[in-house]
């Protein structure tokens, strides 16, 4: 277990890391949770197809393979959002001429325009469960602190023990 030094006094803590990834774990679920209910309810759309339509606006020449990776899931997975989000005609595949073997995936203007007003629900709720909640200065130290966690990636853990 970690031990860190607080302060000038020198007061001693024992970080539980356990308890950090529960917390970590459970905020996400209770965010993701309340930013689905909010999409089902304001315009019937899934945080799951939500995610691959910002990929797919966000990602010029987007393919599959883009939202995949981007969003940390199998290829095949990817392809299946990729496939009932089309047949609910919000996006459409097109042949990629770089390359025969692989699509684009391309927002519909009625994608592009669900999207638009599902992203302003989503940046809605994430003010009311983060933004005001925590102040900016604690938001940017936040975000900052993910970032570099997830910077250490996989490989994080055998560097440590190299």
């Amino acid at each position: 277990m970690p031990i860190f030094w607080l302060g000038k006094v020198g007061v001693l803590v024992m970080t539980d890391l356990g308890s950090v990834f529960t917390d970590l774990v459970r905020l996400e679920i209770e965010l993701w949770n309340a930013v689905d209910a909010r999409l089902k309810n304001d315009f019937d759309l899934q945080l799951t197809h939500f995610e691959p339509m910002s990929v797919i606006h966000r990602v010029p020449g987007c393919r599959v393979y883009d939202i995949a990776n981007e969003l940390i899931i199998t290829t095949g997975g990817a392809s299946k959002l990729v496939d009932r989000i089309e047949a609910n005609g919000y996006c459409r595949r097109r042949p990629n001429p770089a390359d025969r073997r692989s699509s684009l995936v391309e927002l519909t203007a009625t994608g592009e325009g669900l999207l638009a007003q599902a992203s302003v629900a989503v940046e809605e709720e994430l003010a009311r469960r983060l933004g005001s909640v925590l102040p900016e200065g604690t938001l940017r130290q936040f975000a900052g602190t993910l970032a570099r966690l997830r910077a250490a990636g996989p490989g994080a853990a055998h560097e440590a023990t190299a």
